[in-house]
């Protein structure tokens, strides 16, 4: 291997991306790590160069090469995007898109995962019931505009008139506004959590399968070490695509440096609901894999996150051992001006994870994924106190050289 443990740099890294629940495939996430890297690159002083998207069968993946003074190196990046599960939720009609959200909604807190929510991320259960409540609001408002003449007691050939109001009020006006917090496609988010959780969706499973022959065969290339990293649902996809493996394959792990990252994870998201059993063993299979290194990303501004949590004992693993914790905070990441622009969006904050940061900080996605240090590295178990982290200088980690 050409890992040099003297220096403690890797030379040749493989990723395994999973992303989170957007609208984007595999060039446009390539077009967003170029972008990342190329600030990054300039931030840290080294020099980056992010190649194109390359097919290989159901694989997309681009090279990156990254130079500093007295290291090189090179690092595979596969993308495992849900884009065409999230154009497939999102193409369909208007009313299938409400009527399948409001039924995910109702199952999640059938199977007790709404109650589970609050009970250990209370912001978490906030961010469950916000576009639900927007949208009950808006069809009451509607309701009231429809049955006006009724409870002003006009007459009541009126209705002609308030039924079409109110159905331009909702479809034409409050939808388009209400589109600035994501509202349906949060909708279509927690249909797929659900379809993750319960594996009940034929279309899921068989994309599964589908990540499953596109993961072995990015772990058959030779490399120092395989980065394994996640994003938000990308967490729960990348457990039940890595923990099957760790079930089905094993060997294939043997002998390798794996390194799981969860970024924002959203595990729990899926893994609260009661019929989630494949997903919570899966969890618990990479929990006690001993090639396996896990470590959870988490941020207190991050409503979409369940912060402080142990996410494999809450899974029902108490006694396996649990992923380190690193917290960050993103107002420690960015620039003043930049996060007073971001701070109120929610969705944008929960994105940080993966893109560029303002200062040199003790966690960097594009140095995780193309920089020397080994991926493990960013874990630093000191960090496990949320008072602890928050954005350190590079400069005390001393095995990186970047000058």
């Amino acid at each position: 291997m050409s890992h040099d443990i003297s220096s403690g740099t890797v030379k040749k890294r493989i990723v395994l991306h999973f992303s989170g629940f957007e609208p984007l495939d595999a060039a446009k996430h390539q077009a967003r790590y170029q972008r990342s890297a190329l600030k990054t690159a300039k931030l840290q002083d080294f020099a980056v160069k992010v190649g194109a998207v390359h097919a290989d069968g159901p694989s997309r993946y681009f090279d990156v090469d990254s130079e500093g003074r007295d290291w090189q190196t090179k690092s595979r990046v596969y993308i495992f995007d849900h884009d065409d599960l999230v154009s497939y939720l999102n193409g369909r009609p208007t009313l299938s898109r409400i009527v399948g959200g409001f039924r995910s909604a109702a199952r999640v807190v059938w199977e007790g995962g709404a109650l589970a929510y609050f009970r250990h991320a209370w912001r978490f259960g906030l961010f469950f019931i916000f576009p639900f409540l927007l949208v009950s609001i808006g069809l009451a408002l509607s309701a009231l505009i429809g049955t006006a003449p009724y409870w002003l007691a006009l007459e009541p050939w009126l209705l002609l008139a308030s039924g079409p109001a109110a159905y331009l009020f909702f479809f034409k006006l409050f939808l388009p506004w209400s589109d600035r917090w994501h509202t349906l496609h949060l909708f279509a988010d927690w249909e797929l959590a659900v379809a993750v959780a319960t594996m009940e969706k034929p279309y899921f499973k068989q994309w599964l399968e589908d990540c499953l022959v596109s993961v072995r065969a990015a772990l058959a290339e030779p490399a120092d070490e395989y980065v394994i990293s996640s994003h938000s649902m990308g967490s729960s996809i990348a457990a039940h695509v890595v923990g099957a493996l760790v079930e089905r394959d094993a060997s294939l792990l043997q002998g390798k440096r794996i390194v799981f990252a969860t970024l924002g994870g959203a595990i729990l998201q899926c893994a609260l609901l009661r019929s989630a059993d494949v997903l919570r063993s899966r969890v618990g299979a990479i929990a006690r894999a001993r090639e396996v290194f896990w470590f959870d990303v988490q941020c207190l501004t991050d409503a979409i996150n369940f912060y402080r949590c142990q996410v494999v004992a809450l899974a029902g693993h108490p006694t396996a051992p649990q992923p380190p914790i690193v917290f960050i905070r993103v107002k420690h990441l960015l620039s003043p001006e930049r996060y007073r622009r971001i701070k109120r969006d929610f969705l944008r904050v929960h994105r940080q994870y993966v893109l560029d940061a303002d200062v040199r900080a003790s966690f960097d996605f594009t140095m995780m994924t193309a920089g020397p240090l080994p991926a493990a590295s960013f874990a630093n178990p000191a960090a496990s106190s949320p008072r602890s982290i928050v954005a350190a200088p590079l400069q005390s980690q001393p095995s990186l050289r970047l000058n």
